[in-house]
């Protein structure tokens, strides 16, 4: 599987919008978008560049899956289950993508950045229902307990994240035992719950042409 080496901050460059890929560091002054908020490349100054149907809706799919970290195939995967549940496809995309355990554990700021959390999740530091689960992919249920590993709550990183998650905020599907170092799921997201400008009906036709 191909893996990005390049610096992530050209992601949000590209999609003409913070992506919050490298954490506290996106609130600060250092931020390069905030810096350069135009496209990377020797070209990327330019503007009045007309962009086709296609291109929009590409750009919107390469947006949502550099935000969650994943590959084409991995996306892929997702849409297609999201397209064979009930219900409306885009939504369920979302949902089944704010399921995953490295995206729970962002959420619930146990980690500064969804990449981090792929680390930590892959590291075995969290425990989901008292079980080792080391799979980033991992989809939590309703109920299910999201808990970090005793030996890993001295870790000054994850002090600091659960500092800066103030300033994001918990989602109200979450709830956070911030002095257990423990987490659960409330019940699933619902569309209104994710406020990062998102069209996901423009991936759905996208990948149903």
């Amino acid at each position: 599987m191909a893996r990005y080496t390049d610096s992530v901050c050209r992601h949000c460059r590209r999609e003409n919008m913070k992506l919050y890929l490298k954490g506290d560091r996106c609130y600060s002054d250092k931020c390069a978008f905030d810096r350069r908020s135009y496209p990377p490349g020797e070209h990327g100054e330019r503007r009045g560049r007309k962009i086709s149907d296609y291109g929009i809706q590409l750009r919107e799919k390469q947006k949502v899956k550099r935000m969650y970290g994943l590959s084409e195939n991995q996306f892929r995967l997702f849409f297609k289950r999201a397209d064979r549940q009930k219900g409306i496809t885009g939504t369920n995309l979302l949902v089944l993508l704010e399921r995953r355990l490295d995206n729970v554990v962002y959420r619930l700021g146990f980690v500064n950045s969804r990449a981090q959390g792929r680390q930590f999740v892959r590291h075995n530091h969290f425990r989901v229902n008292s079980k080792k689960i080391n799979i980033p992919s991992y989809l939590v249920r309703i109920g299910d307990t999201i808990e970090l590993r005793e030996k890993s709550r001295k870790i000054p990183t994850i002090d600091d994240s659960l500092e800066a998650v103030v300033r994001r905020g918990i989602p109200q599907w979450l709830d956070l035992e911030r002095e257990n170092h423990k987490g659960s799921v409330k019940s699933f997201p619902v569309r209104e719950d994710l406020t990062m400008p998102m069209q996901e009906q423009l991936i759905v036709e996208l990948y149903s042409k």
